[in-house]
């Protein structure tokens, strides 16, 4: 199964978003994606993995990752990292496909059918302008339908009924980010806990316990204020409080979950075991959110579950991504037996995820399933690649005659619709 294109393609109405395909000689197409800096993570798989990629007569995901690994770099969630979990998602999908199976079959089978989901209540143009997290880059009043995060800071009782109405089960809010900003983390005000604080009062006086709430905080805080904010919501019951503290202050966040009787959700930002093994040895978090894309693909997260998995700790995979990543996501914690819950955010999946992919995981109320579709089950959106706002870079990777050969690369930029229809 020898690759011979590397295709990258970008739509401006998800800047953030760079979806990649792997053509091989037998006609096959593997779809993955990045997030966050798509231009360099662009130009890092064109220029660096193609040529790498143009050399192996059977790229298997688990070799590959191993000739990816950056000498450089590999301790962040960096451009190197999110490039090469792009390539091994669309790796796993062309195993799929090769052997006529869903992924999660290759993963080991289901444990379970389906599992449950929680609404992360942004809006359609959360983090889409750049790769920064901050209230400037939340992308509220767009005009698209469910502003999710509008409706958490202005009427939030209201957002839990409509949840609770679809039969979802659970919903992640962020009430003191612009606190945080306000001080760089050091403090927070009276008034600002009260604010926060009163937004999930409200939340418990609409609709009680008939919704999980998690509260992310973004590892914006320092330990004393974190300290501050998780006591003042203990009395309404988090199901987690999520990133109080930078993932890599592992000491700073064992003694803050000692300290506590809450729930800690933490990993979207970790890199791999390594990244999450100090963090499972000081007992500093209860749950696992790790990122399948950012943490270098489903290899690596799979590897990473079952690490959690020794220390009792659940996973809860973060997706406030791309909808490639979600359908991997659902493959893995469908597979893994300490899945817990799955993320999803309804404004994505509602509006643009269906504009870039077609097939992606069912969601019926509370719960998201698979289908029996062979690899990850998704592909482009018929149309995306004539769609006026894409661009689509091409590299042809021709195979070395020796070991010792490198691999000759060429590589086009396709831009206009008329040219991307012509050449898909």
């Amino acid at each position: 199964m020898r690759i011979t294109q590397l295709e990258t393609i970008r739509a401006a109405r998800q800047p953030n978003v760079l979806l990649l395909r792997l053509h091989t000689e037998e006609g096959l197409a593997g779809i993955g994606e990045a997030f966050f800096g798509a231009s360099a993570v662009e130009e890092y798989l064109h220029e660096t993995v193609a040529p790498v990629l143009g050399g192996l007569a059977s790229p298997d995901p688990e070799p590959v990752a191993r000739l990816l690994a950056p000498y450089a770099g590999y301790q962040g969630a960096g451009v190197e990292t999110r490039g090469n979990g792009a390539v091994d998602i669309a790796l796993w999908d062309l195993l799929g496909k090769r052997a006529g199976l869903p992924v999660v079959e290759l993963l080991g089978g289901r444990v379970r059918e389906r599992i449950s989901i929680y609404n992360t209540c942004a809006g359609s143009g959360y983090v889409g302008s750049s790769s920064r997290q901050e209230s400037s880059n939340w992308g509220r009043s767009n005009g698209r339908p469910y502003e999710d995060l509008d409706a958490f800071l202005t009427d939030p009782g209201r957002l839990a009924r409509e949840l609770v109405a679809e039969g979802i089960g659970g919903m992640k809010i962020w009430p003191f980010d612009q606190a945080a900003e306000r001080s760089g983390g050091t403090e927070i005000s009276r008034a600002e806990l009260a604010a926060g604080v009163g937004l999930v009062e409200q939340i418990r006086d609409a609709v009680g316990d008939q919704i999980e709430i998690m509260i992310e905080l973004h590892g914006l805080w320092s330990r004393r204020s974190a300290t501050a904010i998780c006591e003042a919501i203990a009395p309404y019951r988090p199901y987690w409080v999520e990133d109080p503290l930078r993932a890599d202050a592992v000491d700073a966040l064992a003694r803050l979950s000692a300290d506590l009787d809450l729930p800690i959700a933490a990993g979207e930002t970790c890199v791999g075991r390594r990244g999450f093994l100090p963090l499972l040895q000081r007992g500093a978090i209860d749950v696992a959110t790790v990122d399948v894309q950012w943490t270098g693909g489903l290899t690596e997260a799979r590897k990473v579950a079952a690490l959690a998995d020794a220390y009792g700790v659940p996973i809860a995979p973060h997706d406030c991504t791309g909808p490639v990543t979600l359908a991997a996501c659902v493959h893995l914690v469908l597979s893994q037996p300490n899945g817990l819950i799955q993320e999803t955010v309804r404004s994505f999946v509602r509006t643009w995820y269906g504009e870039l992919a077609t097939g992606a995981p069912p969601i019926d109320g509370g719960a998201i399933s698979l289908t029996d579709a062979p690899g990850l089950g998704i592909e482009l959106a018929e149309g995306l690649l004539a769609a006026g706002d894409v661009s689509r870079r091409a590299t042809t990777l021709a195979p070395a005659h020796s070991a010792r050969d490198a691999p000759v690369s060429s590589s086009r930029r396709v831009t206009s619709s008329s040219s991307a229809s012509s050449d898909a």
